[in-house]
């Protein structure tokens, strides 16, 4: 009801405004290394899905080198016809508790927006815990964008471990509540691979999910979807959840989307799953004016920028298709 009341009343801004948007994509490109840089055609692929988004969130990267991400923003920096649409990246240090570690990558489109600060989620083991709450915890990135209707916002990128999926999705509103009280900003995006679905999260735990049970987070990806790749499964695995009233009312409806690149490309399903075996997905906030006519909050001032995690930028093409 809550969604549906903010998807109606978003439309009604995107008709006033006539604005153009800004699309935002989470996309986990499943053991995303060496092996997939090296085969063009995968490459081209992959290339393909993330240039038709403004800022894209990029998961299960597996680069102990340090050389394998750099060759993938090359590869899409060369498709592009103007060098003024060029994107630039962040990138986390390695993540994992164990040996097997992954990075989360953020790519922007350097003319929409810019990075104004990031920080690496400050897991801590809590007593009568047996491990921290994250295999991988998230890499939080601020945004600001003088052509959006929202300014300032936040993104909180997550790939879970499936076994912990319920903890680890749960665990996610102290995150929020960390970020907010860190930089006091309203306009929250939380996205990426949840997990949440087909067994890893069954239907009885949702209610002790707080990110689901508190009526003030809307989840754009609902349970009947399907983000993966596989013809025998469906499971809405990828999520993308916004917090802030007017960040919702910025969103437009028509482009909460999971994008379909084995139909799109014209794939079978092994060459599909040679790229990942998950979809991307995605959703567009509309640029121009502030939402001010429906509920307007008082304008907090920005903090000055601050990083305490050690990260990566570096230097790269743009749209989701509705």
């Amino acid at each position: 009801m809550l969604l549906a009341m903010y998807l109606q009343v978003s439309l009604l801004f995107f008709i006033w405004t006539g604005a153009l948007t800004l699309k935002i994509c989470s996309f986990n490109i499943q053991s995303f290394g060496e092996s997939k840089v090296a085969k063009p055609e995968i490459l081209d692929v992959i290339g393909k899905c993330i240039s038709r988004c403004d800022i894209a969130l990029v998961m299960e990267i597996k680069d102990a080198s340090g050389k394998v991400f750099p060759q993938l923003m090359t590869h899409l920096n060369s498709q592009l016809n103007r060098k003024k649409d060029q994107y630039k990246y962040v990138i986390s240090e390695r993540l994992g508790r164990k040996s097997y570690k992954e990075q989360y990558a953020f790519i922007f489109r350097e003319k929409l927006v810019s990075l104004q600060a990031v920080y690496q989620y400050p897991d801590q083991q809590e007593e009568g815990e047996v491990e921290d709450s994250f295999a991988r915890e998230p890499f939080i990135s601020w945004f600001t964008s003088s052509r959006t209707a929202i300014k300032n916002f936040v993104i909180i990128p997550i790939h879970t471990a499936p076994e912990a999926a319920v903890r680890e999705i749960d665990a996610l509103y102290d995150v929020y509540m960390n970020t907010t009280q860190r930089w006091k900003i309203e306009n929250i995006i939380i996205m990426g691979d949840f997990n949440a679905d087909c067994g890893y999260v069954p239907k009885k735990k949702w209610r002790n999910i707080r990110l689901k049970s508190n009526s003030s987070f809307v989840w754009l990806i609902n349970d009947e979807s399907d983000t993966t790749v596989k013809e025998s499964t469906h499971c809405a695995y990828d999520r993308i959840v916004l917090h802030g009233q007017n960040l919702v009312q910025a969103v437009d409806p028509k482009s909460v989307k999971i994008y379909d690149f084995k139909t799109a490309y014209g794939l079978t399903e092994k060459e599909a799953l040679a790229v990942s075996d998950h979809f991307p997905v995605a959703f567009s906030v509309i640029s121009g004016r502030e939402p001010s006519p429906l509920s307007k909050s008082p304008k907090k001032r920005a903090r000055k920028k601050t990083s305490s995690a050690s990260y990566s930028t570096g230097a790269l093409p743009a749209e989701f298709p509705h």
